[in-house]
């Protein structure tokens, strides 16, 4: 990664954790229908990335993480090398999306391959078009671990 993406990452890590800090007393409930369709994106994203395919795991970034990595193989490769547990999840369970102080906020609980658990908590903001596109994910470790 270079500077302005470390630097990036560092701010959005700092923005997850306040957003989680507030998130009890300032959420709200979302839409069923939003609900359905963060969670498809996030599932599919997930596809994608299990499928190593980056072409279509990058078509469900924002445009501005589009416009930070430039390149499908750019982003899967920092992905791969940083989110190792999102490129390769053995298991998936999602929580509630909820929107905190106006940003969507989808929680995944994620499984690695040595049965370690985290916790992944990916923003996501509506398109023009009514779509919905990743902004970001951060993914910190779980208490607990599989059996």
């Amino acid at each position: 990664m270079n500077r302005i993406q470390r630097r990036f990452a560092s701010t959005l890590l700092i923005v997850s954790f306040a957003l989680l800090g507030v998130a009890k007393a300032h959420a709200e409930t979302v839409a069923a229908e939003d609900a359905k369709a963060v969670r498809a994106v996030v599932e599919a994203q997930l596809a994608a990335f299990a499928a190593d395919d980056a072409r279509r795991a990058f078509s469900y970034a924002a445009p501005s993480i589009r416009e930070m990595f430039k390149t499908p193989d750019r982003f899967m490769e920092m992905v791969r090398r940083g989110y190792p547990v999102v490129y390769r999840a053995a298991s998936v369970i999602f929580f509630n999306p909820q929107r905190i102080q106006g940003q969507l906020i989808q929680g995944v609980q994620l499984t690695d391959a040595d049965g370690s658990l985290w916790l992944a908590t990916y923003r996501l903001e509506r398109q023009p078009d009514k779509s919905w596109r990743i902004n970001g994910c951060d993914v910190q470790p779980s208490s607990g671990k599989t059996t």
